[in-house]
């Protein structure tokens, strides 16, 4: 199978990079101190930002706590990074777009981002679209309308890689076509669904735009 597209919206947790040790460690803390299950929590964190996921865990708490907690989690993920490393075939995969359109459209902060990518060793894309940048969290597709934005392609152009429920749902309802990677991802009916990048090779065509192939 392969897929067309003009410009590549990259996810960063989950799709470049497996920080999910880091994750779960917090969410375990903060779902012990709310008195919830922490199991039950770990299956709707991921693709988020933290106050909104919290918004979900708990829609009767004030959205102050929720963001006061948010800073809190930032805070401890951008120094633990105990545990980050790069999804499998991640360092080939950004090598082959560093020519190419593409930007990191993630529910991370800034500082997050630049602590997570600099653990895994990749590279970051010039054209990020961070947590301080929208104004909704995934799965608002703001972040990906605005990423295809500032790289100048229309929607239908890009391409979208994530690996979780909302970020899925978000690349969908920019009208992006989308890659889903990881075990997450299956159930989420994307365009495409892989094990990890491994799987996925970039060629670059003539007329500028790329195609992509996935490997069984």
């Amino acid at each position: 199978m392969s897929l067309t597209a003009r410009a590549l919206l990259l996810d960063m947790d989950g799709t470049l990079v497996n920080s999910d040790a880091v994750v779960e460690r917090y969410w375990r803390i903060w779902a012990a101190e709310q008195g919830l299950d922490p199991e039950q929590v770990l299956k709707v964190v991921h693709g988020r930002q933290a106050h909104a996921t919290m918004a979900v865990l708990l829609p009767d708490r004030p959205m102050e706590r929720n963001l006061a907690d948010n800073r809190w989690m930032l805070e401890r993920e951008t120094t633990d990074l105990d545990g980050v490393v790069p999804i499998p075939g991640a360092p080939a995969f950004m090598a082959a777009l560093a020519a190419l359109p593409h930007a990191l459209v993630t529910s991370a902060d800034e500082a997050l981002a630049r602590a997570r990518m600099g653990a895994a060793g990749l590279p970051m894309p010039e054209v990020r679209v961070t947590a301080e940048r929208v104004g909704a969290s995934k799965p608002d597709p703001e972040g990906f309308l605005k990423g295809a934005a500032e790289l100048g392609f229309a929607p239908a152009d890009c391409v979208v890689f994530e690996d979780s429920e909302a970020g899925i749902a978000a690349g969908r309802a920019a009208g992006m076509r989308v890659v889903g990677i990881g075990p997450r991802a299956g159930a989420h009916a994307p365009d495409a669904h892989v094990r990890d990048l491994e799987q996925v090779r970039v060629e670059a065509l003539p007329d500028g735009t790329m195609r992509l192939h996935f490997s069984a």
